[in-house]
């Protein structure tokens, strides 16, 4: 009994831990997208900052 004990709790581990990193994936592609709509959202402030320059 004490046999089957150490692979079974070790695959139970595996499953729980593979759970945790699809959730964890999602939240990282989410920071991503927002991250990059941040990005452009700076390019556009400093492009309207240039022409407002040459004025």
């Amino acid at each position: 009994m004490a046999i089957l004990a150490c692979p079974v709790g070790m695959g139970a581990m595996m499953l729980m831990m593979r759970g945790k990193s699809k959730s964890t994936e999602s939240a990282s592609q989410q920071q991503v997208a927002q991250l990059r709509a941040e990005v452009e959202q700076l390019k556009a402030e400093r492009a309207t900052q240039r022409a407002q320059e040459t004025l």
